[in-house]
C-alpha cells in the first residue's frame, strides 16, 4: 500500500490493529459459542472479553521465535487473559481465524467500494443530464463516424458503472462466509454451531462446506470483479484522455490555480489524473490472476495462497478505492466544450451524414452498390480536401444523384438533430 494512493478509511482495514482486533472477535464470540455448549466453563469465556487483548510489538517479538503468527497471538493473548486462556481456540485451526478475518475484511472493503460507486453514479449522471443534448462527433476507429450527444457519452458510462455495482454487490455476497470447522473441515472436535454463531456476530454466513480453508472461487471472483471495475475506470479515463489532446480539445481536467503541467513547457495542461487512472487499473486487474491461481490448493489445504492474499488483498482494495474517488472528482469537475466539440463536428464538410443520404438514394430506388459508390465519391473529394470541399454542396452538383433526388431531398438528410431524435428514449432506459 503505497500513501500516494492510499485513502485511510480502506488502509484501516488492512491494519495490523484492526486484523488483531478480528481475530480477537472470532476466538471471543467462538468461546461464548462452547460456554453455551457446556464444553468450556462460562467463566473462563467472560474473562477473554473482560481481560483479552493483544500487544503487536509483543505478537511479533513471539512469532519471530515460533514462526507462527496465530500462535503468536494466542500466547500474547494468554498473557493477557491468564490460565482462562487455556480453552481459547478449542478445536479450531489456524485457517478457522485467518479465512474469517480475510473475509470480513473483504466484505468491509467492499462496503466501501460499493459506496464508492454509488457516489461515482451520482457525479456521472448529473453531468450527463447536464449534456443530455450537447451535440458532438461519435468515432470509430478515431475517425468521425456520426453525431451523437456527451450526455449519451456519459448515460453509457453511468450504465457500465451500475452494472458494475450490481456486480461488487454479488462479489461481496460471494466471499461474506465464515468457516470455523475446524482441522479439514470436518467439525471432529467443534460443534457446527460454533460456526453459524461466529458467522451471526461477524456478519458473514457459514461455509456450506469447506475442507480446512473457505474455497478461493469465491475470492477469485471478488478479485475478478475488482478487474472489471477497474477496466471501465481506465475505459473511460481513455476516453477524457482523448477528448483532450490539443488537435480534438473537447473536455479536459480541471486545472486549478497554481498547478503546473511540466517543468520544462509552462503552457502545457496534461491529463495527469486520467492517466494516473489507466496506471492504476492495470494494477487492479493483475492481481486477478493471482487470485484465479489460489483456487487450485493442494488435498484440503495448503498456504501457497496466503502469502499472495497478505499482499493483494490490501493493494486490490486500497488502489481501486482510491481510484473511484479519483474518478468522481475528475468527472466532478471536468471542463467540457460544447463550441468546441461543434467545430470538431464540422470541420470534415458533412461527411458525417454520408449514410443518411446513401439510404435516401436506396429509398429512390437506386441500388445499394451504386448509391455506396455515388455519395463515397464525392465524399472522397471532401475528405481530400480536408473539408474545404462540402459534401452538400458536390451532392447536389452530382448529376447522378439529383437524377434520384431533389435538392430539398438532399438538404433534409443533413439535419443534426435527427441524429438526436431518441435521446431522450436511451435516457429513459438509463436512469429510469
Amino acid at each position: 500500500m503505497i500513501p500516494r494512493y492510499s485513502r485511510k478509511e480502506m488502509t484501516d482495514i488492512w491494519e495490523p490493529e484492526s486484523r488483531f482486533q478480528i481475530w480477537f472477535e472470532i476466538e471471543a464470540h467462538a468461546m461464548d459459542a462452547l460456554a453455551e455448549l457446556g464444553v468450556v466453563p462460562a467463566e473462563a469465556a467472560k474473562a477473554v472479553w473482560e481481560r483479552g487483548g493483544f500487544d503487536i510489538d509483543r505478537i511479533d517479538e513471539i512469532e519471530r521465535e515460533v514462526k507462527h503468527d496465530v500462535i503468536a497471538f494466542l500466547t500474547s493473548l494468554q498473557e493477557h487473559v491468564g490460565d482462562e486462556a487455556r480453552f481459547v481456540h478449542q478445536g479450531m485451526t489456524s485457517s478457522d481465524v485467518l479465512d474469517t478475518c480475510l473475509n470480513v475484511q473483504l466484505v468491509r472493503a467492499a462496503d466501501i467500494l460499493i459506496a464508492d460507486i454509488e457516489k461515482l453514479l451520482v457525479v456521472i449522471r448529473r453531468r450527463a443530464e447536464e449534456h443530455k443534448y450537447t451535440p458532438t462527433i461519435g468515432r470509430s476507429h478515431g475517425i468521425h463516424a456520426e453525431p451523437t450527444t456527451f450526455g449519451l457519452k456519459l448515460a453509457q458510462a453511468y450504465a457500465e458503472f451500475d452494472r458494475n455495482l450490481a456486480r461488487m454487490k454479488l462479489a461481496r455476497a460471494e466471499v461474506a462466509t465464515c468457516a470455523i470447522s475446524g482441522a479439514v473441515g470436518t467439525f471432529a472436535n467443534i460443534d457446527p454451531r460454533v460456526e453459524e454463531h461466529v458467522a451471526r456476530k461477524m456478519g458473514l454466513t457459514p461455509e456450506p462446506v469447506s475442507t480446512q480453508v473457505i474455497p478461493r472461487d469465491r475470492h477469485a471472483m471478488y478479485f475478478a470483479t475488482m478487474g472489471v471495475i477497474a477496466s471501465s475506470v481506465e475505459r473511460l479515463a481513455v476516453e477524457i484522455r482523448h477528448l483532450q489532446r490539443t488537435e480534438v480539445l473537447e473536455a479536459e481536467e480541471y486545472f486549478s490555480p497554481g498547478q503546473k503541467g511540466s517543468s520544462a513547457m509552462p503552457h502545457k495542461r496534461n491529463p495527469i489524473l486520467t492517466e494516473n487512472l489507466t496506471g492504476l487499473a492495470r494494477l487492479v486487474r493483475g492481481y486477478a490472476v493471482p487470485a484465479m491461481e489460489n483456487v487450485a490448493l493442494w488435498h484440503e489445504r495448503d498456504i501457497s495462497h496466503s502469502s499472495v492474499e497478505r499482499m493483494i488483498g490490501p493493494d486490490a482494495t486500497v488502489t481501486l478505492d482510491f481510484a473511484l474517488v479519483r474518478l468522481t472528482g475528475v468527472m466532478d469537475k471536468l471542463l467540457i466544450y460544447p463550441e468546441r466539440m461543434r467545430r470538431n463536428m464540422d470541420r470534415m464538410g458533412g461527411l458525417i451524414h454520408s449514410q443518411r443520404v446513401l439510404l435516401a438514394l436506396t429509398q429512390a430506388g437506386v441500388s445499394r452498390e451504386d448509391s455506396y459508390r455515388l455519395v463515397q465519391r464525392n465524399a472522397m473529394k471532401v475528405w481530400e480536401s480536408d473539408g474545404a470541399e462540402s459534401l452538400l454542396e458536390l451532392l447536389k452538383a452530382d448529376p447522378d444523384v439529383t437524377s434520384a433526388l431533389s435538392a430539398e431531398e438532399i438538404e433534409s438528410r443533413f439535419d443534426l438533430d435527427y441524429h438526436m431524435k431518441h435521446v431522450d428514449t436511451t435516457f429513459d432506459r438509463v436512469f429510469g
